[in-house]
């Protein structure tokens, strides 16, 4: 499934943190905005460290699933550029 995971943590040390296991598991596409494709247990596995890492009085997690559907529709402007595609090989 693809995802949209965006945040607003105020301490550095929790922001680069929460960046890391973001940035493993998907595409950085904005300073803090993510696009993941995940399983559902990647995903609350992922969310699970993330709760981990937040502090929840000050910073807050947006998760956002997405269907596939709406991101063929997606609009890139100005320094946007569109999300990578995931390119595989097959040998038969």
């Amino acid at each position: 499934m693809l995802v949209v995971a965006a945040y607003d943590i105020t301490e550095d040390s929790r922001r680069a943190r929460t960046a890391a296991v973001l940035q493993s598991m998907g595409e950085r596409i904005q300073k803090s905005v993510f696009l993941l494709n995940v399983d559902a247990d990647s995903l609350a596995e992922a969310t699970a460290r993330l709760r981990d890492i937040l502090d929840l009085d000050e910073d807050s997690l947006y998760v956002f699933r997405q269907c596939i559907t709406c991101w063929d529709h997606v609009a890139c402007h100005g320094q946007a550029h569109p999300p990578a595609q995931e390119l595989f090989w097959a040998v038969l």
